[in-house]
């Protein structure tokens, strides 16, 4: 019986013995995972360049519009840099994130002969604030159509979105933003911001821009919809009051084989015309209304080598235009169209060489114009060049 006993307790004692050492095991286990997964801050460099090489065979008479080439001379040929990148992105802890990104975009110095560079981005994102949504404060892009829509159309170095090149809405700015998604899967979600309203400029009035966009991503994500507007009061007076409300739509499918969308926005400008009612004499403040659309298609033809790429752009800068009126200020009689289409010959993954045209016509609603005062047109052939280093 006691031989028993003894068999029984050392029975128990050995397997006390095993769980204990199986405890201390396990632990050690979990203690080495956890110094495997603990963070580390880490950052990273990144950025790209594109230009052209370009030769403008056609050019308005008049300089009229703002775009690329707007005032460049018949047959003026360059090799130019339109864009490089510089930027740092740096992992502070799990929650915390910043960004740094200094850009040339064409600016030069008061001698208007040197090259030089802009602070673009300068935030800090702290992930998570509440489950699914990050607060970002800073310099940062703005829910415009940097986020988004340019993705989509993946050929900002071919020609900027048609908000951006029309200069409805602005790239980036200074302020405060949410960004967070509606759902688990994150196909669903929004950005909001409050901002100073003057991108990369310093703050020159008490006013501030209000930004917000909810966005859709149907069907395993091969649906986009995007639903933005904005809001800015550009101007307090004691008469009346100057603003800009602006509304935009996207669209696209998109798939490996082909990516098709759909852009267009309007944008009311408040108290921004004085015109004269030539019929009574009357003059008066009023709003003025833009809107534009876009088109494009984009798609491959040789698997991760060709792919091509067309669009085309319809923009009325002012649809309340009166040929009846007298404007002292404000008043866009001139309408705009835009073509672009080309090759992108992808040699390696971040090189890419595109030969391309750009297209952009002018129609004035006037009265009484005739000849190039009435329509014209500037016409650029491009080589252009785009490389990522990241």
């Amino acid at each position: 019986m006691k031989h028993k006993i003894k068999i029984v307790f050392s029975l128990v004692a050995i397997i006390t013995l095993l769980g204990l050492v199986s405890q201390k095991l396990s632990a050690q286990t979990v203690n080495d995972t956890v110094k495997k997964a603990e963070f580390k801050p880490s950052g990273k460099v990144w950025g790209y360049v594109f230009g052209d090489y370009y030769v403008k065979t056609d050019a308005d008479s008049l300089s009229r519009g703002n775009t690329q080439y707007a005032g460049v001379a018949k047959d003026a040929n360059a090799f130019e840099f339109r864009r490089a990148y510089l930027g740092y992105d740096y992992a502070i802890s799990e929650k915390f994130s910043t960004e740094i990104l200094i850009s040339y975009e064409g600016q030069t110095l008061s001698d208007n002969a040197t090259r030089t560079f802009f602070l673009k981005s300068a935030n800090l994102r702290w992930k998570n604030i509440f489950k699914n949504n990050d607060l970002v404060i800073g310099q940062m892009s703005t829910p415009s159509f940097p986020m988004l829509s340019e993705k989509i159309w993946g050929y900002r170095a071919v020609e900027k979105t048609i908000a951006d090149m029309r200069k409805i809405a602005v790239s980036n700015d200074v302020g405060i933003a949410i960004q967070g998604k509606l759902n688990e899967k994150g196909n669903m979600g929004y950005n909001f911001m409050i901002g100073n309203g003057t991108a990369q400029k310093i703050e020159t009035d008490l006013n501030k821009k209000y930004y917000g966009d909810v966005y859709f991503k149907l069907l395993n994500q091969k649906i986009i919809i995007d639903l933005y507007a904005d809001y800015e009061v550009v101007k307090d007076a004691p008469k009346f009051q100057k603003s800009k409300t602006a509304y935009k739509l996207f669209v696209a499918y998109t798939s490996d084989k082909i990516t098709i969308g759909a852009e267009a926005f309007q944008q009311t400008l408040k108290n921004n015309v004085i015109a004269t009612d030539l019929t009574t004499g009357k003059t008066d403040s009023l709003n003025s209304t833009s809107i534009g659309y876009s088109l494009f298609v984009r798609g491959r033809i040789i698997k991760d080598k060709l792919n091509y790429f067309a669009r085309f752009d319809g923009f009325n800068p002012d649809t309340k235009f009166d040929a009846d009126k007298l404007y002292l200020s404000g008043g866009t009689p001139v309408t705009e169209e835009f073509i672009t289409a080309g090759i992108d010959y992808t040699p390696h993954k971040n090189v890419h060489i595109m030969p391309n045209v750009w297209y952009n016509s002018y129609a004035n609603r006037s009265k009484n114009v005739t000849g190039k005062v009435k329509s014209d047109l500037d016409f650029v052939v491009r080589l252009t060049f785009y490389y990522i280093f990241k």
